[in-house]
């Protein structure tokens, strides 16, 4: 029965997936100097399962679901190209990408005025793995399999440690059934404020199960990393469904040194949501810039509460920075930019690599 059920949720899950609605992008990649054309360029949608490569023209096509994406183009020697792509870019066969070589002197020259730390790994390599991977349980089962191409440099001066890749960061995520390829720009740290910040394009890869029941946990692992997540919040907010969905929402205002968190009886009059019929684009301005975010339908891993005894046990709170005065945009699937103008703190900082979904991913429910 068990095998069955297994292979009855497989069928569901391709099924769903089959069944969303997709657009298609077209490119030409060519070399910016040169102008010819780049063939085995990298072309795929950021923190997805969807790439493809350019021929011997320099020409793709990449379909993808409906909604928002980030097209990031990769090519060895070159500077990484990308462009933030929905559905109105559809079978728009006209966009040329013109790519730069990387300056190399340059690239060597800021190595050498920087303190690369000779034995990074063994000084930095767990802490790097905490705060990039994460510290969850799906974490303990992340692999990162090529430690060997990132360098470690640390500024005494400004109490820094930053960390970048010479190639893409190969993760093997065994709790998700995922391996991701990610092209990591930097990872800084400042343990004056203990922030960790990174910036990168993953492109995930779906693992082949070893049997029915593997897929079975694949599935289910996904839903629980799913639930609670910024993806889970995004998506829930552009819907107008935070309340079903297990959200609630705070404004967290500042009073004579004291932080004091406000429920928000109208989410989306507090959030200042906004959708553009046309473009079917959403944003939101939220009249206070941090916003606090319950998810009432699950506890914290108890690892969490070991690590944040201070943090709430009965749900996840996290929080949302925005900047003064700037609004974000959200496409029907949950992406959302610019996401450098927010900041994300407490419960979704625990969940990082080892808990993300592509955007591409649904849950059999949706």
């Amino acid at each position: 029965m068990k095998k069955i059920i297994s292979l009855l949720s497989c069928s569901l899950f391709l099924f769903f997936a089959s069944a969303q609605s997709n657009y298609t992008v077209y490119g030409t990649v060519v070399s910016a100097v040169t102008k010819q054309p780049l063939q085995g360029a990298s072309v795929f949608a950021q923190n997805t399962t969807l790439g493809t490569a350019t021929d011997a023209e320099g020409n793709f096509k990449l379909a993808v679901p409906e909604g928002g994406y980030t097209l990031v183009i990769t090519f060895t020697g070159y500077n990484t190209e990308t462009k933030r792509i929905s559905n109105a870019d559809a079978n728009d066969r006209s966009i040329i990408y013109e790519m730069k070589e990387k300056e190399k002197e340059m690239e060597e020259v800021s190595v050498v005025a920087t303190s690369e730390v000779k034995d990074g790994w063994e000084k930095y390599g767990q802490f790097f793995t905490e705060k990039f991977i994460g510290q969850s349980t799906n974490s303990a089962l992340c692999v990162l399999k090529n430690k060997e191409v990132l360098k470690f440099y640390f500024y005494k001066r400004k109490n820094r440690l930053k960390v970048i890749a010479t190639e893409p960061l190969l993760i093997e995520n065994a709790a998700l059934g995922y391996n991701i390829r990610y092209s990591l720009d930097s990872f800084t740290h400042e343990y004056n404020s203990e922030v960790s910040l990174y910036t990168g394009y993953p492109l995930f890869e779906e693992m082949t199960p070893e049997n029915n029941d593997q897929y079975a946990r694949w599935m289910q692992a996904r839903v629980t990393a799913y639930n609670g997540s910024i993806l889970h919040f995004m998506r829930s907010a552009y819907h107008k469904t935070l309340q079903q969905e297990g959200f609630q929402v705070q404004f967290l205002i500042t009073e004579n040194d004291t932080e004091k968190a406000t429920p928000v009886k109208n989410y989306y009059e507090g959030l200042q949501y906004s959708k553009d019929d046309s473009t079917a684009l959403v944003e939101l301005l939220p009249k206070q810039t941090r916003v606090g975010i319950l998810y009432l339908n699950e506890k914290p891993e108890p690892g969490f509460a070991l690590v944040f005894p201070n943090e709430p046990e009965d749900f996840q709170f996290s929080i949302i920075g925005f900047l003064p005065g700037e609004a974000i945009g959200i496409e029907r699937n949950g992406y959302y930019f610019d996401q450098n103008d927010l900041s994300i703190s407490a419960y979704w900082t625990w969940e990082r690599i080892a808990d993300q979904l592509p955007y591409n991913y649904r849950p059999l429910m949706e």
